[in-house]
């Protein structure tokens, strides 16, 4: 399974708005993930790739999707309004597509906030469960809780995969902030992983290895809620 596998599809998020997506199906599909992309790169990004594939590999078709303004090559990140438009064109595409299939929403960082947003702002049409990639709780060194507040509208069960080096999401916050959305919120740590789960040569660790284990969390976690 490869990155020229994916089916390239275009959304319509707007009646003047359309964004690019990229559909990757196994064969043997058991769940899909409608995976949005962090502020800084988009879909096609080699992470985001990486992951795609990965979890392929493992059962669970991907629909990632660009953000308006990545599609117009800027760096502004979209209006939360705009964002959640596109959050709910892209779930909306996905159940078309892989209707059958359990459905699952997030992404890396920003896309996974905006998701959330979308929900707790309404229920996305199917959707099951969340997966974040990197919460980002909070800007670098600016430690705070206040993007975590929409979360208690969340109805839906949650998993936030978070390295312990995540300097978006100081543990000593995000640990009772997921604590307090109770039983609907799981948090799986990974160890000497940054916000995009890289680790450091000394963790012992590679990237490889890491990676290798949050698929793995996200898969077992996407079979016991489908």
């Amino acid at each position: 399974m490869n990155a020229s596998a994916a089916q390239p599809l275009t959304i319509a998020v707007s009646d003047d708005s359309t964004v690019s997506a990229l559909l990757l199906r196994p064969a043997q599909a058991r769940a899909a993930y409608v995976f949005a992309h962090g502020a800084g790169a988009g879909m096609t990004h080699p992470s985001m790739a990486a992951i795609a594939e990965g979890l392929a590999e493992r059962g669970i078709a991907t629909l990632r999707y660009q953000f308006p303004y990545m599609e117009k090559a800027s760096k502004r990140p979209d209006p939360p309004a705009v964002a959640q438009a596109t959050v709910r064109a892209a779930v909306a595409e996905a159940a078309r597509r892989c209707g059958e299939l359990p459905l699952f929403a997030g992404g890396k960082s920003f896309g996974g906030r905006m998701t959330s947003q979308a929900q707790a702002r309404a229920p996305l049409a199917g959707v099951r469960g969340l997966v974040f990639l990197g919460f980002p709780l909070h800007p670098a060194g600016k430690p705070s809780n206040e993007r975590a507040k929409h979360l208690a509208e969340v109805k839906l069960p949650m998993l936030f995969l978070q390295g312990t080096r995540d300097a978006l999401a100081e543990l000593d916050l995000l640990e009772p902030a997921v604590k307090e959305l109770g039983s609907r919120a799981t948090l799986q740590l990974v160890k000497e992983a940054d916000h995009s789960f890289h680790v450091l040569k000394r963790s012992g660790r590679n990237d490889r290895e890491v990676m290798t284990e949050l698929l793995d969390a996200f898969a077992a976690w996407v079979a016991n809620h489908s």
